[in-house]
């Protein structure tokens, strides 16, 4: 099974989503066939790299609120956020343009570190209240998953996987993504937010035992009277 993921990490409930998924994950009997893959999403293109304004602020200016009511919400996030053993320092978030960060994801994936690189980049903004923006911060990042440093650091001079994480954000327009995150299970289910750990296990179950309805299908033969159920473990014989 493949699912896809539309995230920011700078999306306070990408993180939330992305963990409560992993539980779910976990807790399923066939998880070590499940794939994940994390698709660019950047809820600000725009945004700036360096900024002396508050997450508080920022998010009052932009929604139009007073700081004390976004600090409400954040407060409030924050507790979803540890429920799930996440820590949020709102206070001393620096925000900042994710765009290297999308890009240096796609660069772990060739090393099969995408997920790594994803999990520390999150907690690097939300936790660990550092400038993901910044190369010097990328590269020790990158180095903390197991990256070599003098790779990352010529790679962030340059403009690879540019196209990846634009191809990723014009599929989330043609999909109709208007907010993240966003989860799309085997090209057929698609989950918008960060739902409850049981939502997230419904859906995988429900996409598991139809995927495996489909290989009995596709793959039930009979000899004599027995019939013969394949699927990726192998072929039971079935009276």
């Amino acid at each position: 099974m493949k699912i896809e993921i539309w995230s920011d990490f700078v999306c306070p409930f990408c993180y939330i989503g992305k963990r409560r998924l992993e539980i779910a994950i976990k807790q399923f009997p066939h998880n070590h066939n499940i794939f994940i893959e994390y698709k660019s999403y950047e809820l600000d293109p725009n945004a700036e790299k360096n900024t002396k304004k508050s997450i508080h602020e920022l998010l009052a200016h932009k929604y139009d609120m007073t700081v004390e009511k976004v600090r409400e919400m954040n407060a409030n996030v924050g507790r979803q956020a540890a429920e799930i053993g996440l820590q949020y320092n709102f206070d001393s978030i620096q925000h900042t343009n994710t765009f290297d960060a999308h890009r240096l994801t796609k660069y772990a994936t060739k090393y099969d570190k995408e997920n790594e690189m994803a999990e520390r980049l999150f907690k690097a903004y939300f936790t660990d209240s550092v400038n993901i923006s910044e190369p010097l911060t990328l590269i020790k990042l990158a180095e903390e998953i197991g990256l070599n440093t003098e790779e990352v650091e010529s790679f962030l001079q340059t403009c690879k996987f540019t196209n990846s994480v634009r191809s990723d954000e014009e599929l989330a327009k043609d999909i109709g993504i208007q907010s993240v995150p966003f989860f799309v299970f085997n090209e057929k289910y698609a989950v918008s937010g960060a739902q409850p750990i049981a939502v997230f296990s419904e859906v995988i179950t429900k996409v598991w035992e139809e995927e495996c309805d489909d290989l009995t299908n596709e793959f039930q033969f009979k000899k004599s009277k027995a019939t013969y159920c394949c699927d990726d473990e192998g072929c039971q014989r079935i009276d």
